[in-house]
């Protein structure tokens, strides 16, 4: 990174600084959405018994689910990546949106739609407490 790209962000930013707690918050937030996603989109690729029986369970064909495997595992890694993390952010919420909505078209407990509710809501808030960028799209005020 040269100077002149520093003194720019720098402006960009218009001196917001995340502190080392926030920092460190959203990393630890970010950190424990991630090794979820990772372990859930591995064990769509080793295919063990129960993720094929919940995926049916949901609707899907068993031939989809190394391709949705494949898809979160690719939207986490770009989630993972700094310089791509934002686009990974979206690109997650869209798939939290489709299990959100395969768990409402099946009926499922009000559970399983809070919990995919609520890793959205955890890959935004680390990515919020831990990227300035961020923060200029989701601003916070205290009142």
């Amino acid at each position: 990174m040269t100077t002149e790209t520093l003194v720019q962000r720098s402006v960009a930013d218009e001196g917001r600084v995340i502190s080392g707690k926030q920092l460190w918050a959203g990393r630890i937030v970010s950190g424990l959405a991630v090794l979820f996603l990772l372990w859930d989109g591995i064990m769509k690729l080793l295919k063990p018994a129960v993720v094929v029986k919940a995926t049916r369970d949901l609707g899907y064909p068993e031939s989809d689910i190394v391709g949705i495997g494949l898809v979160l595992l690719a939207c986490t890694l770009l989630y993972l990546l700094p310089r791509t993390s934002f686009l990974g952010a979206i690109l997650l919420t869209g798939y939290f949106g489709g299990a959100i909505a395969s768990q409402v078209r099946v009926e499922a407990s009000l559970f399983n739609v809070v919990f995919a509710f609520a890793f959205g809501c955890l890959v935004w808030g680390g990515l919020w407490l831990r990227d300035v960028r961020i923060r200029t799209f989701l601003p916070y005020q205290r009142y």
